[in-house]
């Protein structure tokens, strides 16, 4: 009995000592001096904590991830100390400091900044560049990124970095100058980490309340949705919360399900916050609230709409289209796909075809030229496109047709010049012409999985955890190449790839990994 104690005491005192020591080991925030003849410097973190460190002449110093030199170092750029158990200085590594807009650089950064123009984050139009918001700066799930690698067996994805420590949960990422944003877990809380795109150092971390647990995977779902210099993000179990972009202090927060009266979904609340003009959308299923707005400025309520049947949250996330003359938001509720007026939150229209009655989860698309819906869920059901035409006082919607070939989970589908392409299940990936819903090719290739596009290229990321490159190629299907993440967890691989700088980025619960995808 003695010795079990002994051993217990052993593992908590060993426990201790690593957790002490994790905490200990870095320390990020804003430079506030430096000194370059001492190599002295002072910082300022998030929670407005200051402390001055001297670097060692033996110590490496990067500045964006190269080796670099004092004199490169100024005052409001981001800095991270690493140390060792004892306290010991074992790195120094400067970024540049978060644009005040997208797009900008920062005072004194302009020299190494990459100029890019500012994405548009309503979800309305294109943009050139960025990666705003779940499914892209217009959340067409189109990266406008180009001369990137199209043939992955001859110029294969470099793995630049892999960054560790973002504990559990199923959020994808987006990003804005020079940093990353997405969710994670530390200990029993949610939090909203940013996470610097040359390095993968982790910059700063908020939480945002309780963890989600379930038998599905624990923590957070959404990504988070970047605008200007704030980042909104949306927890598993209904915690709002606008942060300043820069060092992640609360602008406000709230619980969207305690105030609109709603109870949270099986798999926890998933959808990624839309933010258009002064207005943010979310989709709470509440009593007489299934979708509201809200001001982005202050979490106010702008209107609520109180669509018929009350139908509870999906998992999806809401689109911005215009049609019928009208400005509409368009979502997969736990019911159906439904269409609310953006000025006043009336509803417009709605359908159920493609619905079904376990969980809907993949974002509806626009076909613009058709002035259509297409939407789609599994569980042996599959896809549907929906006519909106204009309406006296509102909008007509009409079922085109349904095909059962299109059964998307929560993988995610593409619309490119009339062809739809998207995997289905038990994972095909299949390419259907949307103007007749005729199915034009269907392959197994990586298997059940999400996707993107960018540069003429789907990528497709396999839940099992494989990657492949698919052109976009509305006659054929043809792959070129594939490759394994590597330290694979054991869940499944659900977090949407992104693709934006020239880069790919995979979430892989604790882990996010960073690969160069430009053509060499």
């Amino acid at each position: 009995m003695r010795s079990v104690s002994r051993l217990s005491l052993l593992v908590c005192l060993l426990a201790i000592s690593v957790s002490s020591r994790v905490e200990a080991a870095i320390f990020s925030g804003e430079i506030q001096s430096v000194s370059v003849a001492q190599k002295q410097v002072v910082i300022k973190s998030s929670q407005g904590k200051e402390k001055s460190f001297q670097v060692p002449a033996d110590v490496p110093v990067t500045f964006n991830g190269k080796p670099a030199e004092f004199d490169q170092f100024e005052i409001g750029q981001r800095a991270t100390i690493f140390t060792s158990s004892k306290g010991e200085i074992t790195r120094f590594s400067v970024r540049d400091a978060v644009a005040k807009k997208t797009g900008e650089p920062a005072s004194g950064s302009k020299k190494t900044m990459k100029e890019r123009k500012s994405p548009v984050t309503s979800g309305a139009e294109p943009a050139a560049q960025g990666w705003t918001q779940f499914r892209g700066p217009d959340r067409r799930n189109i990266s406008y990124e180009t001369g990137l690698s199209k043939d992955w067996n001859q110029n294969p994805p470099k793995l630049l970095w892999t960054a560790r420590g973002l504990g559990e949960g199923y959020s994808s990422v987006s990003l804005s100058g020079n940093l990353l944003y997405t969710m994670g877990t530390k200990g029993n809380e949610e939090t909203v980490m940013a996470i610097d795109v040359n390095t993968g150092e982790i910059a700063w971390t908020h939480p945002n309340g309780p963890m989600f647990q379930n038998n599905q995977g624990n923590g957070p779902r959404s990504t988070p949705t970047i605008d200007g210099d704030q980042v909104y993000a949306l927890g598993a179990n209904g915690n709002l919360v606008s942060l300043s972009a820069k060092d992640g202090n609360v602008e406000w927060s709230k619980n969207i399900l305690q105030e609109f009266n709603a109870r949270n979904i099986v798999w926890g609340i998933s959808e990624s916050p839309l933010i258009d003009g002064d207005q943010l959308i979310c989709t709470p299923g509440g009593q007489g609230a299934t979708m509201v707005a809200l001001k982005k400025q202050d979490g106010s309520l702008i209107w609520k709409s109180n669509v018929p049947g009350n139908p509870q949250a999906g998992y999806a996330s809401a689109i911005t289209i215009n049609t019928g003359g009208i400005r509409q938001y368009v979502n997969f509720t736990h019911a159906g796909v439904m269409g609310i007026e953006a000025a006043s939150g009336r509803p417009l229209w709605g359908n159920d075809k493609a619905a079904n009655k376990t969980a809907n989860c993949s974002a509806p698309v626009f076909f613009a030229e058709k002035n259509s819906i297409f939407y789609a869920s599994g569980y042996g059901t599959g896809g549907a496109l929906v006519q909106l035409s204009a309406a006296q006082n509102g909008v007509n919607a009409q079922l085109a047709y349904f095909t059962p070939e299109m059964k998307n989970h929560h993988g995610g589908m593409v619309e490119v010049d009339g062809f739809l392409y998207g995997s289905s299940d038990p994972g095909v990936l299949t390419c259907i012409n949307l103007s007749n819903g005729q199915t034009v090719w269907q392959d197994r290739s990586v298997g059940k999985g999400a996707l993107t596009c960018a540069d003429g290229h789907l990528y497709l990321r396999s839940e099992k955890g494989p990657v492949a490159l698919v052109e976009v190629n509305p006659k054929a299907f043809v792959e070129k190449g594939r490759f394994n993440q590597p330290d694979r967890s054991g869940n499944m691989a659900w977090p949407h790839p992104v693709v934006v700088d020239g880069k790919l980025f995979l979430r892989d619960q604790d882990l996010l990994l960073c690969y160069d995808v430009r053509s060499r």
